[in-house]
């Protein structure tokens, strides 16, 4: 609306001369040159009376635009534009290369009423587009707006970066905060210092390699990060001793020590872009987090450490406007950790979802730090726990309130944990007894009676699935029923189910052997020695379809669905282990299935693959994430339906790179390029996005990739579109753009799950578990954090579109669940050369 109201109306808004744009010294780089060309050409084509001269307070400004209309304006002609911020940014890609222009050079480009004028229009005799030209802009506009979008949300960051901190909106800070969560440098620090960081960080750039930022010997006066570039660092003496990349830091040592450099800085190529933190601020925020911080201590250690933050507001509704503080856990004593949120579930309906919210991570995380064998008995003890001081009347009130906290956390743990809990004989000792005492107690206090029927009805439906006959020991094949034909419903693995497991031998026979899936390579070994007659100096080796082999370690478990799509089992004494060789069988196809599904539907290929990966998904417990992300072997437990799950997303990607390579005719091989960009649309469409990411990469692969006479015959209509796709693949900024696409879906949807364990991975390696004997509260919490996208992708079901599941789709559903592929990178290429050979 903005962009419709005329001055004088307060519409034409001056900024401080803080927000001044910061001289531009870089050459406008020829693709910003051309984008700012196409729009312009757009712009005058489509919608000419955007750009013209426009009066405000007495003075003319020749042939500009208002930043809300070209907001509004590209909003229209692009899907690439999701937001209005969005959009900010993709114009913001021009201002910074100075091939858009605010008219006084005051401002970087907003969605406000200010005036913002082309390069070419600086000139007065600015020609018109020519016909040619215009039917140029017609057909570049849209891989221009892909161009810009996938530069915008850098450029829109820097924006915000260049603003003096008092200026920073509050989602300005919320935009850094979130950056800041993927820098490497600043993994370890707690969530209220990166929240304080994003308020004081500024942005710093230098456009030539060479520059030296500081000298050995000066005083410190800055921490930086790099966001772009490498650096050297130098010491006298001794040239360059290290090199440092995007996400590295430097300089802190000489604030935190209050010393000189230690080295000297130096920009080893064009370009760098840094985070700095100045002097001042970093020393703030360390005070600020030392005075918000309080420690419980117990015969002069710490036992518990709390950290002070502002809390959401209740309070203010109710017309008080003082803020509320409250304590987050940021390390401790496993028992002090539980004792505190024992101490601090409020039992009051109206808080329930927040009480849930902050018990979450302590009941997903405790299996690190705190395993069932001694939580356990700690709920039992606090759950019969008798104060011993006050009035008759206040201990029976304490012991009350203390029992239904502890009824409260058992209740979400047990929610929590669900079948899991039927593998471990602790927790369901613990919950039978439980329920005895709290169903006792409930006879002589009524208060208890209102969480006694949900307490009943979650340990019967635990015992009774346990007890079920077809929860009994599930035996698997070979390949876990991945193929499985069955309609009902898929029900997950676990780690007791018993699989029926071939393990080959020098000489490619073998032997079955029956295991638990969960079971070590230990026991498998055992196995094995029991069908061979001896197992002296066996080792089990993993084997992929490239002869690559790793030799598995006695605690490793759950290796059966650790193994590559092709890959098998060995057993041998080690003095044997050069010797072996892949078998036949794990090279993979040699002739495609192009013949049956090029007759399948598009649409009718993603529907079934988002079935089948729905079912697959809804099998991964949360808690695979933690046993992945920490090591299975801690744990003893199996991680097979992530396992799989992740396998999937291999199987996919190498299913697309096979049927390629595997189709002789170049003609075909343009249909099938054809076929999986339409595949991918419609996976997206489903909000599949595990399938879409593993068929743009599959045709990103490099043996597709290559082949430039294939790819030069698909329509330009399906190369924008595979543009567009991998566009969402780019890895920049730890993945920035497709975080941006997700952030926008409602659930149900189907996340790209290697990024998400990578973000597990990330923050666990980033972050020590354990600091000074105490549980690093704040990793579990950053962990669980990550770990909860899956619930929320779950959140709501999925409901398959009525016109796919009414149609008859055997064929379809059988040929997705039984793809065969090629899974060794380097038969793939040598097949891939001699399909189209390299030019000379």
């Amino acid at each position: 609306m903005a962009g419709l109201l005329a001055p004088p109306y307060g519409v034409m808004e001056t900024g401080s001369n803080n927000d001044r744009i910061p001289d531009k010294e870089n050459v406008p780089s020829e693709k910003i040159l051309r984008a700012g060309k196409i729009l312009r050409n757009a712009i005058l084509s489509r919608a000419p009376h955007m750009i013209r001269d426009r009066k405000y307070h007495l003075k003319t400004y020749r042939q500009c635009c208002v930043g809300t209309e070209l907001v509004d304006w590209m909003l229209q002609q692009t899907p690439c534009a999701h937001s209005r911020t969005q959009a900010v940014g993709m114009w913001q890609v021009l201002v910074e290369d100075g091939v858009l222009n605010h008219v006084d050079q005051e401002h970087h480009f907003q969605d406000k009423y200010l005036f913002y004028r082309f390069l070419d229009d600086e000139h007065e005799d600015a020609p018109l587009p020519t016909e040619e030209e215009k039917k140029e802009c017609d057909e570049e506009l849209q891989d221009t707006m892909l161009l810009l979008s996938q530069m915008g949300p850098d450029a829109h960051m820097r924006m915000i970066l260049r603003k003096p901190p008092g200026q920073r909106t509050v989602d300005d800070l919320e935009i850094i905060y979130e950056e800041l969560l993927h820098i490497k440098a600043l993994s370890h620090l707690s969530t209220t210092v990166k929240r304080e960081l994003a308020g004081v960080l500024i942005f710093e750039s230098h456009a030539k390699g060479g520059t030296v930022l500081f000298n050995q010997g000066e005083e410190g006066t800055s921490w930086y990060i790099i966001l772009k570039g490498s650096v050297n660092v130098v010491i006298y003496g001794k040239g360059v001793v290290c090199t440092l990349h995007e996400g590295d830091d430097f300089g802190k040592l000489a604030l935190v020590n209050d010393a000189p450099r230690a080295a000297s800085i130096v920009l080893r190529e064009d370009n760098c872009h840094f985070l700095r933190v100045d002097k001042e601020d970093f020393n703030r925020i360390l005070r600020d987090v030392e005075a918000n911080t309080v420690r419980l201590k117990e015969h002069d250690q710490d036992v518990l450490v709390l950290e002070k933050v502002p809390a959401g507001n209740r309070a203010s509704n109710q017309g008080n406007s003082q803020p509320q503080q409250k304590y987050t856990v940021m390390s401790g004593t496993p028992e002090k950790i539980l004792e505190h949120f024992l101490e601090t579930i409020r039992l009051e309906p109206a808080l329930n979802e927040a009480t849930d919210s902050v018990l979450n991570d302590f009941v997903m995380m405790h299996c690190v730090f705190m395993p069932n064998i001694q939580l356990c008995p700690a709920l039992v003890a606090h759950y019969h726990a008798q104060p011993s001081q006050g009035t008759e009347q206040e201990k029976m009130d304490y012991a009350l309130n203390n029992k239904r906290r502890v009824i409260r956390l058992v209740l979400q743990w047990a929610a929590m944990y669900g079948d899991v809990l039927q593998e471990d004989d602790v927790a369901m000792a613990f919950l039978e007894e439980f329920y005895v005492s709290v169903s006792d107690d409930a006879r002589m206090i009524a208060a208890l009676k209102e969480q006694l029927p949900e307490l009943e009805k979650i340990v019967k439906q635990i015992s009774e699935d346990a007890k079920a006959p077809q929860k009994k020991h599930k035996v698997l094949l070979q390949q876990f029923n991945t193929g499985d034909e069955r309609a009902q419903k898929r029900q997950p693995i676990r780690g007791s189910d018993e699989v029926l497991f071939k393990v080959y031998c020098m000489d490619h026979t073998y032997t079955t052997i029956r295991v638990p899936v969960a079971a070590s390579v230990k026991e498998v070994i055992s196995a094995v020695a029991d069908k061979l007659g001896s197992g002296e100096g066996l080792i089990i080796v993993k084997m992929s379809s490239g002869g690559e082999k790793v030799v598995l370690k006695p605690n490793d478990v759950s290796v059966f669905t650790t193994l590559t799509i092709n890959g098998r089992l060995f057993a041998c004494p080690r003095e044997q282990f050069d010797s072996l060789t892949p078998l036949p069988e794990q090279e993979g196809p040699t002739v495609g299935t192009v013949g049956t599904f090029e007759l399948m539907s598009s649409k009718d290929l993603a529907y079934q693959m988002t079935i089948y990966d729905w079912e697959l998904f809804n099998c991964v417990h949360e808690l695979e994430l933690i046993y992945h992300t920490f090591g299975r072997h801690n744990f003893k437990k199996t991680t097979a339906n992530l396992d799989l799950f992740l396998r999937r997303f291999n199987e996919i990607q190498f299913w697309v790179v096979t049927e390629i390579c595997l189709c002789p005719q170049p003609s075909k091989r343009v249909q099938l390029l054809k076929k999986f960009i339409k595949i991918a649309a419609h996976c997206k469409e489903y909000k599949n996005l595990n399938s879409f990411f593993a068929i743009v990469m599959g045709l990103s692969n490099v043996a597709v990739s290559r082949l430039a006479l294939t790819w030069e015959k698909l329509p330009s209509k399906f190369k924008k579109f595979y543009a567009e796709f991998e566009s969402l693949m780019d890895p920049s900024r730890n993945h920035r753009a497709y975080r941006l696409t997700i952030a926008k879906l409602d659930p149900p949807l189907i996340p790209f799950m290697p990024l998400l364990i990578k973000d597990m991975t990330f923050t666990h390696e980033g972050n020590k578990t354990f600091i000074d004997n105490l549980v690093n509260f704040e990793k579990m919490r950053m962990i669980a954090n990550t770990a909860r996208t899956v619930r929320y992708c779950r959140s709501q079901p999925f409901n398959p579109d009525a016109a796919q599941a009414n149609k008859n789709h055997q064929d379809v559903r059988s040929y997705v669940r039984q793809l065969n592929v090629i899974d060794n990178q380097r038969t793939l290429s040598q097949m891939s050369h001699r399909l189209e050979p390299r030019r000379p």
